[in-house]
């Protein structure tokens, strides 16, 4: 949280209706590095320190609607009905902000890699004297941008939509975020004299910037990066967000201390962590709630998801970690190794083609290839524990609730369904048996009945 004079709000305005993503679910939720664009927005302004945070949806948004009640509770939600424009959308958060007595933020839900940090500069245009403060940014091409045009050092006089600029204003390359923070108080006010004569009938809100120079009140515009102002709109802007995401991400982590030997084939979540001294092989995907520690191999191929994996050990090549599975140092979890929920204990090894579901490995056991931990009836699930210097022979199948003492061994092709003492051998198999000349006889029928 951020040092602060005055108390902080924020709106976020998530009603659009997403038609050009033409998908099911709602433009907002749609996830960039495996976390929806709405949660980005309500993260910043969590790292702005707003200690009050609204989001205005749309009637018919039910399923934004609970994901907001479910992060922020039923006072983080207020509704735009019918949807008359961005002026009309805040106006919709005034009875949840009645009364708050410090600066409001407004924000939009649907551009994902505006940070905090980014924003930040327009408390600080507030703290200096500003009553409306504007977020703008330099555009390579600003041609599809309202302009801002400036005055004096940072004042802003007024914002020019596109298509209404003359040709000097088309030439300005300051362009309008649509962010912008005011006093709650001063917000309202202003907004209450926006009117809607122009050819949508909309209530806009960048019109409070001539209304507040009107005034005599001071604006102010602060700049961030273009590239932070990715706005999603489209399936294609879906992915390049991600692809953006996903550069900043490998560059952080690679100035870190992270070694990727191709990392434009690794892709990572919101809240991956790796630690330095790790290798990421290629073609790795990272989803939610990974954490790496330092000297850990992620060989190529695999899919990590709400796991840890501690120093120095080996995953993959092509192994499935999902979510519960924690990883011992040195420990290897090899190729075509699925692990789900199971405590893998330091150096123990499960190198082949086995399923390992809920449970543990102890330290220094070995898993043959091909083992299988049979953990669910079809309506419960069980555990299987196996002992530390354990060895599972190849091919067994462990029906859980079962254990496997320390140091125990099973033989290979075994179905073991009780406990095994330390230090013991638990076999089950059918006795081997043999028939000489079986094999010949087999096929001089065969051919004779297929010459027939």
């Amino acid at each position: 949280m951020t040092a602060q004079a005055r108390p902080r709000a924020a709106v976020i305005l998530a009603a659009g209706q997403g038609t050009r993503m033409k998908s099911p679910l709602h433009k907002v939720l749609h996830p960039v590095g495996g976390r929806t664009m709405l949660d980005w927005a309500i993260d910043a302004a969590e790292g702005l320190g707003c200690e009050k945070i609204v989001v205005v949806v749309g009637a018919q948004a039910e399923a934004v609607w609970r994901h907001v009640e479910k992060r922020l509770g039923a006072g983080g939600v207020a509704v735009q009905d019918p949807p008359l424009g961005t002026g009309h959308a805040v106006l919709a958060a005034r009875e949840a902000l009645a009364g708050f007595p410090g600066d409001v933020l407004v924000n939009y839900a649907d551009g994902p890699s505006l940070t905090a940090a980014d924003i930040e500069p327009l408390f600080g245009l507030r703290a200096a004297g500003a009553e409306v403060a504007v977020l703008g940014f330099e555009a390579a091409d600003p041609s599809a941008y309202g302009r801002l045009i400036l005055g004096e050092g940072d004042r802003l006089m007024k914002i020019v939509e596109a298509k209404d600029a003359s040709e000097a204003e088309r030439a300005v390359k300051a362009c309008n975020s649509g962010v912008l923070a005011a006093p709650a108080g001063r917000l309202f006010e202003l907004l209450a004299q926006v009117r809607n004569d122009n050819a949508k009938g909309e209530y806009y809100l960048t019109d409070v910037v001539g209304l507040a120079n009107a005034a005599g009140l001071s604006v102010r515009a602060a700049f961030a990066p273009e590239e932070v102002f990715q706005g999603v709109n489209s399936q294609a802007e879906l992915a390049a967000a991600e692809a953006a995401f996903q550069r900043r991400r490998r560059g952080e982590l690679m100035a870190a201390g992270v070694t990727m030997t191709a990392p434009e084939t690794v892709f990572l979540a919101w809240d991956t962590q790796i630690a330095a001294g790790a290798m990421i092989e290629p073609n790795v995907v990272f989803a939610p709630g990974v954490v790496v520690e330092g000297g850990a191999v992620i060989r190529a191929f695999s899919h990590l998801e709400g796991c840890i994996v501690r120093a120095g050990a080996l995953i993959g090549p092509y192994a499935r970690l999902r979510p519960g599975a924690d990883i011992g140092e040195e420990a290897h979890i090899g190729n075509f190794v699925e692990v789900k929920k199971v405590k893998v204990g330091p150096g123990a090894k499960a190198n082949h083609l086995s399923y390992l579901g809920d449970g543990s490995v102890g330290a220094k056991a070995n898993i043959g290839a091909g083992t299988i931990f049979c953990n669910y009836d079809g309506f419960d699930k069980f555990e299987t524990h196996i002992g530390e210097n354990a060895f599972i022979g190849s091919n067994s199948s462990l029906v859980a609730p079962v254990r496997i003492g320390a140091g125990a061994y099973t033989g290979s092709g075994s179905v073991l369904t009780r406990d095994v003492a330390p230090n013991a051998l638990a076999l089950e198999r059918g006795q081997q048996t043999e028939k000489a000349g079986w094999a010949e006889q087999f096929r001089a029928r065969k051919r004779a009945a297929k010459g027939r």
